[in-house]
Parts: C-alpha cells; sequence; structure tokens
C-alpha cells in the first residue's frame, strides 16, 4: 500500500480536507477542523498516525510491532502505524475508525454540514 492510496480512500470519505499545517511533508487529513490521519510523506517505510479507541489500540500494539504510540500525540488514542507488513484491510479498518471518532466528537451543526454538503 503506498501514500495514493490512503489519500484517495480519505479523500472519499465525506467532508475530508488535505493541508499542510505542520511542514511540507506531514500530509494532515481532517474532518471538518480536527485530523484524524497524518502521513509523513518523506519518511521510509511509509507511516501514518491515526486515532483509534484505547482497547482497541492496546490490542493492536499487543499483536502488531509494526503499530505504537504515536510520538507528539496522545498514545493512549493515537497510534504510529508503518504501513509495511499490514493487510490493507487492517490499515483501512483503523482509517475508519479514526474518521468515525473524530467525526462523532463534531458539533452537531459541523456534521450537519458534513452530510447535507
Amino acid at each position: 500500500m503506498d501514500a495514493n492510496e490512503i489519500l484517495d480512500y480519505c479523500l472519499a470519505k465525506k467532508g475530508v480536507t488535505e493541508s499542510f499545517p505542520f511542514d511540507n511533508e506531514t500530509l494532515v487529513m481532517k474532518v471538518g477542523t480536527k485530523m484524524f490521519l497524518l502521513m509523513a510523506l518523506e519518511k521510509q517505510p511509509l507511516s501514518i498516525n491515526v486515532k483509534t479507541d484505547p482497547e482497541w489500540s492496546a490490542e493492536l500494539r499487543e499483536q502488531y510491532p509494526q503499530i505504537t504510540g504515536a510520538f507528539h500525540m496522545n498514545k493512549t488514542h493515537w497510534n504510529s502505524v508503518m504501513v509495511d507488513g499490514l493487510k490493507r484491510d487492517l490499515i483501512f479498518k483503523m482509517i475508519d475508525q479514526s474518521y468515525d471518532l473524530v467525526f462523532k466528537s463534531l458539533t452537531k451543526k459541523a456534521k450537519e454540514e458534513i452530510l447535507n454538503g
């Protein structure tokens, strides 16, 4: 899986925007005004940061050496994921959960604008 596949998958979701708020290498995907995925484009192997339920985060970290607590982020909720060696379905499932968790945290007005926009 490469960065373009992840980008296309994210952009297919409602209300998603992309930006580079931190530097020219870290792509940030947002739903509404909140981040749900970060991707270091210049770093190899490809790595993403996603938000997951804390219980699932613990399971993922135990099961996969490629998944660790995200650097510079709340490690209870955010994971760094080295994409190499992981199944595409698992990566998409983590992206889906990250998007869903962040979407749920938006205001009612923001959710309605995204769903109706």
